[in-house]
């Protein structure tokens, strides 16, 4: 299962790796999203456009981002990088999605929801 292997291998909680894709798309490893900003978001975990350039350098290009089992572990080590700045915390959580802290605080309070929701968490 690669959430589980994700997870492991970046040290963040798969149940938080399994809610991000939950969130951002249903699970589905087809999801593209066009942004009105004019970046997309591609895979189960809703990988940003922004991101294709370092991604590219690290052997990732975009259309691997369409493997469920790619998406998964480029989102642990994303979620990672925020755990590093932010700690083990909601705000790291929220960071996945921006670093505005409205936008981050409303991320975190949306994917605290779907733990929730699955029993998984207080």
């Amino acid at each position: 299962e690669c959430f589980e292997r994700a997870a492991g291998y970046q040290g963040v909680n798969p149940h938080i790796l399994r809610a991000i894709a939950w969130y951002e798309s249903k699970g589905n490893p087809a999801a593209v999203h066009r942004n009105a900003d004019g970046s997309i978001d591609v895979g189960q975990t809703q990988i940003n456009s922004v991101h294709f350039g370092e991604l590219r350098r690290y052997g990732v290009p975009p259309r691997a981002l369409k493997d469920a089992c790619v998406n998964i572990y480029v989102a642990a080590w994303m979620l990672k990088r925020k755990m590093v700045r932010y700690g083990n915390t909601w705000q790291a959580i929220g960071a996945y999605h921006s670093e505005t802290p409205r936008y981050r605080d409303e991320y975190a309070r949306n994917i605290h929801a779907v733990v929730v929701s699955w029993g998984l968490h207080e």
